[in-house]
């Protein structure tokens, strides 16, 4: 390795005229492309991970093939940290640094990516209502099938479907077109970052939901930009930040309140509640409860909202699961109800349910009426690739071992 992990990554700019490294660049190939790096500078993954500021562990990952890179913040990362040249830049899909001379001594390559830029926006013509329409429903049958097997079974499936959208949004020309495409990238993307959130890739997931904010507000569909901006508070939940999370949440909703429907401000009542419960804060749970449950509107879920499936027994789900904090007795009926009310599609959820009122019935000393619902819980987080879930349950697992000693 030449230079410390500190050191900036030097590759010689003859290296980016190669016709391999031109196709790498098209193609955004990120793990050829850190394998020229790795060759023509001797750059370590550590000092990869350092210049990019993706995990080590993640960069491993890529140049082993099994992690792709789809989101534009991290590309704009690896083409920063890797020092890539305004051609090479543009040919990474990426805008030029120097916009006087954007393409330096490289005139030659001027045609060919006018060639290029007009094929992508001819491509992109091609979308109509109807291929948004496809794209929205492919996105909501990953919705589907990510509640019941969890976001790691269908990994590969999710990222061809955000590049998809991804591509065909970048180029669009029609306003109302562009648009659309920004709501279906916006919710496509709201989905991706809470597959992540379940598997721990915590730094993913914040990408995924900035780029799903970006995209929501150029939609302009409030009730989008809300709930993704809401969700994306889960991480810092998981990073032990309740007390952010709290804060973000009252301020999303106060912002919103006047421009969303009901249900989603029963769905942000019951975040603030869940995030007021992992804070210990008892009065500010029940407030926002209470709340959301005034707020719940009657009747079928509203079509418009695809990514809401929200209604009084998963509200007496999510009740369950803060209460059970403060050891109310009246958690394990609450979640009996909820368990009772679930349609057998809601895998990853009906595993918390279980880890809820198996924690319940263990506070009120009812460790072998806990072990069997720990159990199966265990089974649903094992099959949807939920370590989130797995973690707790495990904690719940060994307190159960213990009492029935």
């Amino acid at each position: 390795m030449h230079g410390n992990a500190f050191n900036p990554i030097e590759i010689p700019a003859w290296v980016w005229d190669r016709d391999e490294s031109q196709e790498i660049l098209k193609n955004r190939d990120v793990m050829a492309l850190f394998n020229l790096a790795v060759k023509y500078s001797g750059a370590s993954q550590i000092r990869l991970s350092t210049a990019t500021g993706i995990a080590q562990g993640h960069v491993s990952l890529i140049i082993r093939g099994r992690r792709q890179v789809t989101d534009l913040e991290v590309y704009e990362r690896i083409a920063t940290g890797l020092g890539l040249p305004d051609h090479a830049r543009m040919l990474f899909g990426l805008a030029p640094l120097d916009l006087a001379s954007p393409t330096g001594d490289h005139g030659d390559n001027h045609q060919e990516q006018a060639d290029e830029l007009t094929a992508r926006i001819e491509a992109a013509t091609a979308i109509d209502p109807v291929m948004v329409m496809i794209l929205t429903t492919e996105t909501n049958n990953l919705r589907l099938m990510d509640r019941r097997v969890g976001g790691v079974a269908i990994a590969e499936k999710m990222r061809a479907q955000i590049a998809q959208v991804e591509r065909a949004h970048r180029h669009a020309v029609r306003p109302g077109i562009r648009a659309q495409l920004a709501q279906v990238l916006a919710e496509t993307s709201s989905l991706a970052g809470w597959q992540a959130i379940h598997t721990g890739a915590l730094n993913d997931a914040w990408d995924h939901y900035e780029q799903a904010k970006a995209a929501a507000r150029e939609a302009d569909d409030p009730a989008v930009l809300a709930y993704v901006s809401a969700e994306q508070t889960y991480v810092l939940m998981e990073l032990g930040r309740p007390a952010e999370a709290t804060e973000l949440l009252q301020y999303i909703h106060a912002t919103h309140r006047d421009h969303i429907p009901d249900l989603l401000r029963t769905w942000l009542s019951a975040a603030e509640a869940e995030a007021a419960a992992i804070l210990g804060d008892e009065t500010t749970c029940r407030a926002a409860l209470d709340q959301a449950a005034a707020l719940l509107p009657a009747g079928d879920a509203d079509a418009s909202m695809p990514y809401l499936s929200l209604d009084a027994h998963h509200l007496a789900r999510w009740r369950g699961n803060c209460l059970v904090r403060f050891g109310d007795p009246g958690t394990v009926e609450d979640l009996r109800s909820a368990l009772a009310g679930m349609d057998g599609t809601y895998n990853r959820a009906e595993s918390g349910v279980r880890c809820d009122l198996g924690h319940a019935l263990l506070a009120r000393g009812e460790p072998d009426a806990a072990q069997p619902h720990i159990q199966r819980a265990q089974q649903l987080a094992t099959m949807t690739g939920s370590r989130r879930q797995r973690k707790r349950i495990e904690e719940l697992a060994r307190a159960v071992k213990r009492s029935l000693r």
